[in-house]
């Protein structure tokens, strides 16, 4: 298992993106040599991980609990076959690009050591939005990723440090329960049925999903 790139992003002005400044920091692109990683606070506030990254709609993106999004190079590989095209790294808005890792298979609270020191935690998986499909350039491309499941993985940052391509990575610790982003994705986009399920994962669930599947209990006395 290893990180095959890390992926940066400039704030880019584009015609297709729901923020009302006009920009995205989407276009992700591989960069050489290390990159420090670190909690970059709440979100709304906290904008990505990486040092060197735009997150531009703070509202919805970046922040402690997504401040990492990662994608397996084996997704990629997939969609190229489906789609018809080439998808280098980082096409996903992904920061982390990996190989041998099934990445959305991850259990939420599942920990990797990447490098020598930075360990990170899956906290939740990707809910595409429609900056996402006009970056993709696919008819109904939110729908199509949703149906797939595949939704790669947020994660927060444990323990700081710098990464680079080529890294190692290492499952650290895997918790007792079979809440994968994967299932989390399916919950909160459409299987709401399996939202009490989350539940499972304890603190490690990101908070606003935690917060939905509370509700959902609450109201449909699950």
């Amino acid at each position: 298992m290893k990180l095959l790139s890390v992926n940066l992003g400039r704030p880019k002005a584009v015609p297709y993106t729901d923020n009302p400044e006009g920009v995205t920091g989407i276009d992700k692109r591989p960069v050489e040599g290390p990159v420090r990683v670190a909690a970059p606070g709440p979100k709304g506030v906290g904008g990505s991980g990486l040092a060197g990254d735009a997150v531009c709609k703070r509202e919805h993106h970046g922040g402690d609990e997504q401040a990492v999004y990662a994608v397996a190079r084996e997704d990629l590989d997939a969609w190229e076959r489906e789609l018809g095209r080439q998808l280098p790294n980082g096409t996903f808005g992904e920061n982390l690009t990996t190989e041998g890792i099934d990445v959305s298979g991850a259990l939420i609270g599942e920990r990797w050591r990447i490098g020598s020191e930075v360990v990170l935690e899956v906290s939740s998986g990707r809910i595409p939005c429609v900056t996402f499909q006009g970056h993709m350039g696919e008819q109904q491309w939110v729908r199509r990723f949703t149906r797939s499941g595949g939704s790669g993985a947020y994660l927060r940052v444990i323990e700081p440090g710098e990464i680079r391509a080529g890294d190692p990575v290492e499952i650290v610790h895997r918790p007792d329960h079979d809440v994968t982003a994967a299932l989390l994705f399916r919950a909160v986009t459409t299987e709401r049925v399996l939202l009490p399920r989350l539940l499972a994962a304890g603190d490690a669930l990101h908070s606003e999903v935690r917060a939905w599947a509370l509700k959902y209990v609450e109201e449909q006395g699950a």
